[in-house]
């Protein structure tokens, strides 16, 4: 067996579970099972019993794990003492973001980030999703953090981060609609505040009218997000923001959530990376700190 299955057990055993021991390794639960199964089947023996809460280590499970257990966290403090000779993380980093990525999720990973390696430079690219994703094949960012949907994303990869929950939000003028359960055709004749044609959002959203039989026509359309929530506290009309977004105004009262009966899909905020592309020391750093932050939000 090659060392990948003895340290996916090591973190199984060491979590007492298949899914935090997959949160740990950025895997999936289903090939962490796989894993043990292949480990038992070729060892001849049980190595976990699996519990409502968790799992738990046969005897046979218990003495391997003492021998793994060492191999494993002296490999671990083998590389971080080669790190800590190595000196601080240096280079840079160009990410593209969609704005709404950016807002909703992106910018405390990043503050985070620069503040645990302040010599690794950040270069912040605000993109559309189309955008980042035909930046990320040319090779003119490292990285990109985007909104679905996505399409035509080819050789691109990319793995979930965060969800995102769209609402319906209102001024003064359309706070008698928040107390009341609305359907799209209810409020179609209102006026609503939206983003450009050429955005996913707006994309995302005219599918969802689509879905219910009506057309989406804005009668603003804004170039970014953030110009959305200041519109609609002047009573200019209607809009749709993340939940994110929205939250400080709802909670002060500038604005209130319009209940809708049909239910707005989620969408995802995901990491994409263009196997072409090789990443650097530092992107690979902003990786695993972009994927730790997602598993500790899960």
């Amino acid at each position: 067996m090659n060392f990948e299955y003895y340290r996916i057990f090591y973190y199984v055993a060491k979590c007492g579970s298949l899914t935090q021991a997959a949160h740990a390794l950025m895997n999936n639960q289903p090939n962490i099972s796989r894993v043990i199964s292949a480990m038992e089947s070729e060892l001849g023996c049980r190595l976990l019993i699996r519990e409502h809460r968790g799992v738990r280590l046969t005897p046979e499970g218990e003495q391997l794990f003492a021998h793994v257990r060492p191999a494993v966290e002296q490999l671990q403090e083998g590389e971080a003492a080669l790190r800590r000779e190595m000196g601080p993380a240096r280079g840079t980093v160009t990410i593209g973001a969609s704005e709404t990525a950016l807002h909703v999720w992106l910018l405390p990973v990043l503050r985070g980030f620069h503040e645990r390696y302040p010599q690794i430079r950040l270069r912040i690219a605000n993109h559309t999703t189309p955008q980042a994703l035909r930046a990320l094949r040319s090779g003119e960012i490292d990285l990109a953090v985007a909104v679905t949907p996505m399409h035509d994303e080819g050789t691109l990869r990319r793995t979930m981060l965060s969800p995102v929950s769209d609402v319906l939000i209102g001024g003064e003028a359309y706070f008698s609609l928040a107390g009341r359960q609305n359907t799209l055709a209810d409020i179609d004749g209102y006026p609503l505040i939206g983003l450009a044609r050429e955005t996913t959002t707006h994309a995302f959203l005219a599918a969802f009218y689509a879905e219910h039989g009506l057309t989406m026509t804005p009668d603003i359309e804004v170039g970014t997000a953030d110009l959305i929530l200041p519109m609609v506290k002047n009573q200019l009309g209607m809009g749709y923001l993340p939940r994110e977004m929205a939250r400080t105004a709802i909670e002060e009262g500038c604005v209130r959530q319009i209940p809708l009966k049909e239910v707005i899909p989620t969408r995802s905020i995901c990491l994409v990376e263009d196997a072409q592309h090789r990443l650097s020391a530092s992107a690979h750093l902003l990786k695993r700190v972009l994927l730790e932050h997602a598993v500790r939000q899960a």
